[in-house]
Formats: structure tokens, sequence, C-alpha cells
């Protein structure tokens, strides 16, 4: 059944075409996207998502008219998922992006839009209890630069991990930054554990800066963890207790083995039962 989505102030059947061939985002990957979490007719960490797309959209030179703020886009999502049925549970799409033209010629930086949305299932919500299979990627690496902590719609590194891991029969592959460093992996930023100890690659890794990673070491840092954002080499992997995955969509998902390495996942349960199942509103 045709769904709808929402683009440049109007809805549309979800089938139609709406990129055209000259479409600078087509041709150059010129824009960037947000994956955002609706839950019970309300957007998860709404105020995180938008500073961080308008922080992007300004990083990449886009002109913004008065309209296009916030709140229009915070509206157009809520509007969409309740026509589209998806009010309970869903999964947001928006991409920003800029007209047609060529690598020169285009002297229009209006940001133009699509929210797309899809309903998710209760499952998304819950503990994975048997935990996930990674792998690393180290062939297609993520530049440090000032584009990395963006979403943008230049992806080519996390496609090429995904790859690997679905021909590896993986849930997910970390990727290197370019120094072979871990940044965050296709979908996710990581922390590990070792002891009570938590850390997570640094911005400055060239990882993504994740609504979740966010969160939750604002969490860890408001409840006096001890939580370090620091350089990680593949290798800490090894020494590691656990390894934990977060992500706006499921939160926390824990990492039951990467290589010949096993994991525990103590505290990563516990840190999904303390900051993960009240920000879901799970009360079981």
């Amino acid at each position: 059944m045709s769904q709808l989505l929402f683009q440049d102030g109007q809805f549309y059947r979800d089938d139609k075409m709406v990129v055209g061939a000259s479409s600078r985002a087509l041709r150059y990957g010129d824009g960037l996207f947000e994956t955002m979490k609706v839950n019970r007719d309300t957007i998860q960490l709404g105020d995180y998502h938008m500073q961080r797309l308008f922080d992007a959209l300004h990083l990449l030179q886009f002109e913004l008219p008065t309209h296009i703020n916030p709140s229009y886009f915070l509206d157009r999502i809520l509007q969409l998922v309740h026509r589209n049925g998806h009010g309970k549970l869903a999964r947001i799409r928006l991409m920003v992006f800029r007209g047609n033209g060529g690598l020169y010629d285009s002297e229009n930086h209006y940001p133009h839009h699509i929210i797309q949305s899809w309903s998710l299932p209760e499952a998304n919500h819950h503990w994975n209890e048997n935990g996930l299979v990674v792998g690393i990627h180290d062939k297609a690496r993520k530049s440090i630069d000032i584009l990395a902590n963006s979403k943008t719609n230049n992806y080519l590194p996390y496609i090429m991990g995904a790859l690997e891991a679905k021909n590896q029969k993986w849930n997910d592959a970390l990727v290197l930054n370019n120094a072979g460093r871990i940044s965050d992996s296709t979908i996710a930023n990581v922390f590990l554990v070792s002891g009570n100890k938590i850390t997570t690659p640094a911005l400055e890794e060239g990882c993504v800066a994740g609504i979740m990673r966010r969160y939750l070491l604002e969490k860890l840092k408001a409840n006096n963890r001890d939580v370090q954002e620091i350089a990680i080499q593949p290798a800490d992997l090894e020494n590691a207790d656990e390894v934990f995955l977060t992500n706006s969509t499921y939160g926390i998902r824990w990492i039951k083995s990467i290589g010949n390495k096993n994991y525990t996942a103590n505290l990563s349960l516990e840190l999904y039962h303390l900051f993960i199942k009240p920000l879901f509103g799970i009360t079981d």
C-alpha cells in the first residue's frame, strides 16, 4: 500500500518521482539527513536532532528562509506520521539538499527537503537478548574533517562497511578513521566498557555526532559515571569487557562478539534499564 511523503511543502505518494536527474543531491550527494524516532506521537529527542541538523545546514552554507526553522520540520514530521498511521512507533528520515545544477553553477542554496516515515515493530524498544555479531571494516575509511560529525549524503565508507557486514553475515561493521582508529559503526556510535570505565571515540576521531551518544554521555556524566571521549585503537577491543552500540532508533544494542573476542553485557544492560527504558517510556 502506498504511503505519503512530504516534499517542499506538499504531501505526495511515496511512489512519486521527487528528484530529477539534474539534482545536486543525486549528482554530488549535496545534502544531509536526520534519522529520528517517533514514539507515541512524540519525536524522541527532537530538539537534539534539530540542533544537529541546523548546525550542519549552516556548515554547508544553505540559505534558510525564515519559515524553515526547527518548528517547521517537527510539525511536518508529526503531520506525516499521522497521515501514514505511524504515530505509535515510527522511523523518520528527513533529507535536506540543494536544487538542480552543476558543481559551480548553483546559485540556489534553498534547503529543499523530503520527509519519509516507516512504522517500527514494538521489538525495536526491547533489549537485544542475543547480542550482535560485529566485524571491523578496514578498507574504506572515514575522513577526519569538518564534515565528519554531520550526517551528510556522502555515505560511501558506511555503505562499504554495510556491504562487507552483509557478505560476512555480521549484524554491523565498525568503521575506522583515516588514522586507523575506531570511528563508529555503519549505523551507530560505539562504546567500550572496561571494569566500570566507559569510553567512546571523541568527536575529533571523525564519528557522527550521534543523538543517542549525546543523550547517554549527558546521563552518564550527570550520574558521576567514569566515562571518557578518547581515541580508541582496534586493539583496545581485545581488552574491553563489553562493547555496545547506540543510535536514535534502538537506543542501546550490546555486541556479543567481534572476531574471536566475546563480550558480556552486565553494565550495558544496566544502562539500558537506567537511561533507555525511561526515554522509550517502557515501564515493565
